[in-house]
């Protein structure tokens, strides 16, 4: 009996996803830049509150979603992307209470099934990591369905983005052939993690230095273990997404770092430096490296690669040093500036990413 195959949704289908994503990632730096000050115009009034969650939820949870119902090829897990997406419309529509969260907990809700049923099949460490950051999404989206303030949800999300970054690493990281002892080292380093992330529950301040010491670990983990160690010197898109990796490990070390010394802060300069060194220095460099192997995935197009990509990269991480420092020096202007060059250097990685996918395209063979 020949097996048939799985049906997966058409390319059109998921560019409407992925343009929803951008939707997210585009209105959440506009609601980033006016809380940070410059006083643009709002589309609706409960933009600014929609931060946090069109950035993590919105783009990077749909995004995370839709790579992984690409990478199954079934239908029914489309639809994690499809619940964030519609939960992403609500939000940028300024329905902020309880429908669009619902939406977003349905979606990461599917995302943590599929996952535990991939561990389920194959008991491989990376599944398990991305597994439960998945499920810390779920918790964290459930926590700001029920009216918790984004302070406290918001190391559950960086869990989520932190974990499955770093399942994503190991994966890749397979044909290193990591010993038991490296294995075991990272599944006790994401322990301390949870746990703290749990205790924050119940003893804020405790738990996130418990959980800041996790990202800390981590990241040690990574600048010692990942293989972008040994292909810095390597040449063309290789180096660049080394670069871009590791230099987002230091980044990591350093929030965890930050969250440790700074402990449980819900608002301010701290609290801005502390979450933007994870959410920014952390993820977006990730974003960066790893986009020209997983855009050709998602949206089955190649991604030619340009040295020019290092300028976004290096953007945004000047841009985020300035950041810092504002936040470090209590200056709202330098603050302000080095938040709107980071939305400067995105919206670049953006350009840069879609001019060198139609270069690919429309560039003939010979």
């Amino acid at each position: 009996m020949v097996k048939r195959p799985e049906r997966t949704l058409p390319s059109p289908f998921r560019f409407l996803l992925i343009l929803a994503g951008i939707a997210a990632l585009l209105f959440g730096i506009w609601a980033g830049l006016w809380r940070l000050g410059w006083k643009l115009p709002l589309p609706t009034k409960s933009l600014p509150i929609s931060h946090g969650p069109l950035m993590v939820s919105g783009f990077l949870g749909t995004l995370i979603s839709l790579e992984r119902a690409v990478a199954l090829n079934k239908v029914w897990n489309y639809l994690a992307p499809v619940f964030t997406a519609i939960g992403t419309i609500l939000l940028l529509s300024g329905v902020t209470h309880f429908i669009a969260p619902l939406f977003i907990v349905a979606g990461s809700l599917i995302l943590t099934f599929i996952f535990f049923s991939l561990f389920g099949r194959e008991s491989e460490l990376h599944f398990a990591v991305m597994g439960v950051g998945a499920n810390l999404w779920l918790v964290g989206n459930i926590i700001w369905l029920r009216g918790f303030a984004i302070s406290h949800v918001v190391l559950w999300w960086m869990g989520f983005l932190v974990l499955t970054i770093v399942g994503e690493r190991i994966e890749l990281s397979r044909i290193l052939m990591l010993k038991k002892r490296a294995r075991a080292l990272i599944s006790s380093v994401i322990a301390v993690f949870i746990i703290g992330t749990v205790i924050s529950l119940v003893q804020f301040d405790a738990g996130t230095r418990i959980a800041g010491a996790g990202m800390m670990l981590m990241a040690l983990w990574l600048l010692w273990y990942d293989m972008a160690r040994r292909t810095l010197r390597n040449n063309g898109l290789t180096r660049y997404m080394a670069i871009a990796l590791y230099v987002g490990y230091i980044w990591l070390f350093i929030g965890g770092l930050l969250a440790v010394i700074l402990g449980g802060v819900v608002a301010g300069p701290a609290y801005d430096a502390m979450l933007h060194t994870i959410f920014v220095g952390y993820v977006f460099s990730m974003i960066f490296g790893h986009a020209p192997i997983i855009f050709p995935v998602v949206l089955k197009l190649p991604v030619s690669y340009r040295p020019s990509f290092y300028v976004h990269l290096v953007l945004l991480h000047l841009s985020l040093i300035l950041r810092i420092i504002g936040d470090m020096v209590s200056s709202g202007i330098i603050r302000e500036w080095g938040g709107l060059l980071n939305g400067i250097a995105i919206i670049l990685f953006l350009y840069n990413t879609i001019t060198s996918i139609l270069d690919k395209k429309f560039t003939p063979s010979h």
